[in-house]
């Protein structure tokens, strides 16, 4: 066929703007086999697996070459299938086998395509090395004999969050990921964002896992054991549990931790909408006085542990502001204080960051940390099967009272861009529901990298950027370096915020927006969608926090985070 149009597998397919041949052929609907490709990272073209056969019998790498117009391709000969399979065989060959005791197991990409491609032996000699297992960081563990050299993490690490904790070490045989030096991850430059684990299509990087704290403190009958439920994790644990992906789960998630033994449950929300009234007060307080801006938000850790380590003179631009997490369980630890049972608290979070956050020294209290355990929604799900709960059949259930009541505003902290709406809801003089629509169109909602956009407020006009993955905060960063005023900067570390964290069961970029709308559909049926209607947030100032409101819910980051 002439004109823009290439021949896959005998079927014409339109070239419209694609990069390479890999999406046109998979917009053809060919799954095609990868292991180093991700939409959103450099072509690297390692692994080989998305090789094409052309019209003159060649192999071309899909995900490196430009489609042309004309050209003709096939994606499933017998030889292609011979080569697929070889390189499967030699990767087997050097990798553990021991899948059923992996933590990726079910979730392997080397796993998943073995078995797509029917390898029921491998010819060579099993060459693995022993276990070669980092586990010296609060968030994610690291086994080098698991990897397969995709690259995929080094080019999350330095490429998309500018962090440059690992990169290819050695040569040729001896090659493998590593810190600089093989120091471990917690004496490197390492954030704890997680997102190398994310892109990891085998279980050389993976989560922490700390559910047997849980299970044990589940099982103590002296301890009363209380949970918090992020945001983002209402609309991304479905994916592996039977419920459409972006679907509102609260209640169903409420239902299954009742079910495992929880005491009490609650909604991270509830901190949101603290964090809105403090961060806002905050605001306005240095517009006032024209000093320390802009502001930079400090609900993520990831980025509160990147400034610390690459951006110290920016330290005091750093809301005093605690998490939402660190929020909600410094006023819950202050009502349990007359308690006869201990109180355990759980958080489940979409971010791995949070892991360390919980154990900082600011955070502690008489050597009891305000959040004793850290799970990811990862970890609940994991939790959730291994109970027997069936998820997609429980009927919602709602939080405990008495942090029962939350805002739209405080729901929506969980994708990129809704502090700062949450934030300016607050900010505003008209309260109308028109109002409501114009901010929801100011500039802040969206998945892009990097959102700028002013808004009007007492004659003057608020720059405001919004920025998810550490690498834009690092663009936006040198222009403010190099003169430019921003008034507030809100900063996610995970590409996407919350609803896309390390954390949570990974999705593929193009899906990312359903989880985001669900947070966004949430909001729009809430009665309540400013942090300062919330009828909760009068009686905790005027009880729990009188008095207080300074030691529960501020603090002032100082010095370098260690992971």
């Amino acid at each position: 066929m002439n004109g823009n149009y290439v021949t896959i597998d005998g079927i014409p397919v339109k070239i419209e703007n694609e990069k390479n041949l890999l999406e046109l052929i998979r917009k053809a609907g060919v799954k095609m086999p990868t292991f180093c490709y991700h939409s959103e990272l450099s072509v690297y073209g390692a692994c080989r697996m998305c090789m094409v056969e052309n019209e003159r019998g060649q192999l071309e790498a899909s995900c490196s070459t430009p489609p042309r117009p004309g050209m003709s391709v096939k994606t499933n000969t017998e030889r292609l299938r011979k080569y697929r399979k070889m390189i499967l065989e030699l990767l087997l060959a050097n990798h553990c086998r021991d899948c059923t005791t992996c933590d990726n197991n079910g979730k392997c990409k080397l796993q998943d395509l073995a078995d797509r491609f029917h390898i029921k032996g491998v010819r060579f000699p099993n060459t693995a090395t022993k276990p070669i297992v980092d586990d010296s960081s609060l968030c994610i563990i690291k086994d080098t004999s698991k990897c397969i050299l995709c690259g995929d993490c080094v080019r999350m690490c330095n490429e998309v969050q500018n962090v440059g904790a690992i990169d290819f070490a050695r040569r040729g045989s001896k090659m493998k990921i590593s810190t600089a030096f093989d120091v471990p991850l917690n004496e490197s430059p390492c954030v704890g964002c997680g997102q190398c684990s994310a892109v990891c299509p085998t279980g050389a990087l993976v989560v922490r896992n700390d559910t047997a704290k849980v299970w044990r403190a589940l099982e103590d009958e002296n301890l009363k054991v209380s949970v918090q439920i992020a945001p983002a994790v209402r609309v991304a644990i479905g994916r592996e549990l039977r419920v459409r992906e972006g679907e509102n789960a609260m209640g169903k998630i409420v239902a299954a931790l009742r079910r495992i033994g929880f005491d009490e449950i609650y909604d991270t929300s509830v901190g949101a909408d603290l964090t809105v009234l403090e961060e806002t007060e905050e605001f306005l307080d240095r517009l006032e006085r024209g000093e320390k801006l802009p502001l930079f938000t400090s609900c993520c850790p990831a980025w509160v542990n990147y400034c610390e380590k690459k951006h110290p003179e920016l330290l005091p631009n750093v809301s005093t502001c605690r998490s939402p997490m660190q929020m909600f369980a410094a006023v819950l630890k202050e009502a349990n204080k007359t308690e006869s049972k201990k109180l355990f608290h759980v958080a489940v979070m979409p971010c791995t960051a949070k892991k360390y956050e919980a154990q900082r020294p600011e955070f502690v209290s008489g050597g009891v940390p305000n959040v004793d355990a850290v799970i990811t929604t990862q970890e609940l799900i994991r939790m959730i099967k291994e109970a027997g709960v069936i998820f997609d059949e429980l009927e919602p259930e709602a939080v405990d009272m008495p942090f029962g009541t939350v805002s739209g505003a405080g729901v929506i902290f969980g994708v990129t861009g809704g502090v700062t709406e949450a934030v300016l809801r607050r900010v505003t003089s008209d309260k109308s529901r028109a109002a409501l629509i114009s901010l929801a169109n100011a500039g802040a909602r969206g998945s892009e990298g990097i959102k700028e956009f002013e808004v009007p407020y007492s004659g003057r006009m608020l720059k405001i950027a919004v920025v998810s993955g550490l690498g834009n905060a690092e663009r936006i960063i040198k222009r403010i370096e190099a003169g430019e005023h921003f008034d507030l900067v809100e900063v996610m570390a995970c590409p996407g915020g919350c609803v896309c964290g390390a954390g949570q069961p990974f999705v593929p970029t193009e899906q990312r927006h359903n989880r985001a709308k669900g947070l966004y559909n949430t909001d729009r049926v809430s009665s309540i969608r400013r942090s300062e209607d919330n009828p909760l947030m009068i009686t905790l100032y005027e009880g729990i926090l009188k008095g207080k409101v300074h030691e529960l819910l501020h603090v002032d980051y100082v010095g370098k985070g260690e992971h």
